[in-house]
């Protein structure tokens, strides 16, 4: 009973691509994620951080950091490179502002890190009305689409940014890679206006080096002026590309500059050092930042023809999509479409060849692999 599935990826490069896809119930993907991280020596809490956040990543769509993204760098930049140090603690630095934290994660697992300090977050806007937590000593913590995503669906506006775990952008004007591809994301709680949360997140590259591996993965060309190979040429190939590029020239630059920048005040490390072997003295870790405004704190109150907040930010969006512009598509769209799609399959959706690294990763930690002709497919 083989039917089809039309999936919009995220960043829409090939929103008509058809793909067959497979469904994977969620308890099996966490209980294989969740093995694979333990055997690699993190905690039980660690590794159920990491299957949680994988499988949020898969039910939105986010095909780029699911688990395979979250193996894949931890063997090359994490616990396997001493990037990543499992069961370690997160440390509270002293300051005199309350409604601000400065933690050092010494390397923790980034999905558990960013998962507390979204939480923490939380709690200062609650009291505060704004609360923000910078994090230096960091590593990885994938999709930060996901943490600003669960905020908003919470009732609260949300962002985050962070320094790449490796410099792979060449900036622009530039020769050599030196910026990571460095992503910055919001989210908004539109869902009582418009149905679902605005998400505006995106690397500051043309794509992330993991829309690279996936197009790898998949056999696809990349996008037209989005990496380069070792020499400094353009190439659509992802098996030729060396280096990304940053979107819309000098814009995406500057924004992937504002990382750098804010990094470098929390205590980050310099760009092209980072997950690579250094002296004595220096550091190689990113850093992250977080911050949660409560929409109560932000709001004047003064709306017009007597709207209230929500009936205002309907209208907002209204305007926007009015005017011959009903058509577009808005931040965050894909991912609830994504969610729903999920929802309706009862189970997680991976391609045939994301079946087949799964397998190949249950036969590295001895789990029982997945057998392809007995998973469902899912048609919508």
């Amino acid at each position: 009973m083989e039917k089809m599935i039309t999936l919009r990826p995220t960043n829409l490069i090939h929103k008509n691509m058809k793909e067959k896809f497979y469904i994977v119930q969620e308890n099996e993907h966490n209980s294989l994620v969740s093995k694979a991280y333990q055997q690699r020596g993190f905690t039980e809490a660690e590794s159920n951080d990491a299957a949680r956040f994988c499988s949020f990543a898969s039910t939105h769509g986010v095909r780029t950091h699911n688990a395979l993204k979250a193996i894949h760098l931890d063997e090359l930049f994490g616990s396997g490179n001493d990037g990543c140090a499992p069961g370690a603690e997160i440390e509270i630095i002293e300051k005199n502002f309350e409604a601000s934290e400065i933690w050092n994660c010494n390397k923790k697992l980034g999905q558990s890190v960013a998962y507390q300090a979204i939480e923490r977050c939380i709690e200062l806007a609650d009291k505060y009305g704004i609360g923000q937590v910078s994090v230096d000593n960091a590593f990885h913590y994938l999709w930060g689409g996901g943490y600003v995503l669960d905020a908003a669906n919470r009732g609260y506006i949300a962002y985050t940014n962070c320094t790449a775990g490796l410099a792979e952008v060449v900036p622009f004007m530039g020769k050599h890679p030196t910026l990571g591809t460095n992503p910055h994301s919001w989210g908004f709680p539109t869902a009582d206006s418009i149905g679902f949360p605005i998400v505006i997140d995106w690397a500051t590259s043309v794509v992330a080096m993991g829309k690279v591996q996936q197009l790898k993965r998949e056999g696809q060309p990349l996008p037209e002026n989005a990496a380069v190979d070792e020499n400094g040429n353009p190439t659509t190939d992802p098996e030729k590309a060396a280096y990304l590029v940053p979107f819309g020239a000098h814009k995406g630059y500057g924004m992937a500059l504002i990382n750098e920048i804010l990094a470098s005040f929390i205590g980050g490390s310099l760009p092209t050092l980072r997950s690579r072997e250094i002296s004595e003295g220096e550091k190689r870790t990113p850093s992250f930042y977080f911050q949660v405004i409560h929409p109560d704190a932000v709001s004047s109150g003064a709306f017009a023809c007597g709207r209230n907040q929500q009936e205002n930010v309907r209208a907002v969006i209204e305007d926007i999509k009015g005017h011959g512009n009903e058509n577009i598509f808005l931040p965050g769209q894909d991912f609830a479409e994504a969610a729903t799609r999920t929802k309706e399959a009862g189970g997680l959706l991976f391609s045939a060849a994301e079946i087949a690294e799964f397998n190949d990763l249950a036969k590295q930690i001895n789990a029982d692999p997945w057998d392809i002709e007995a998973l469902p497919n899912f048609d919508k």
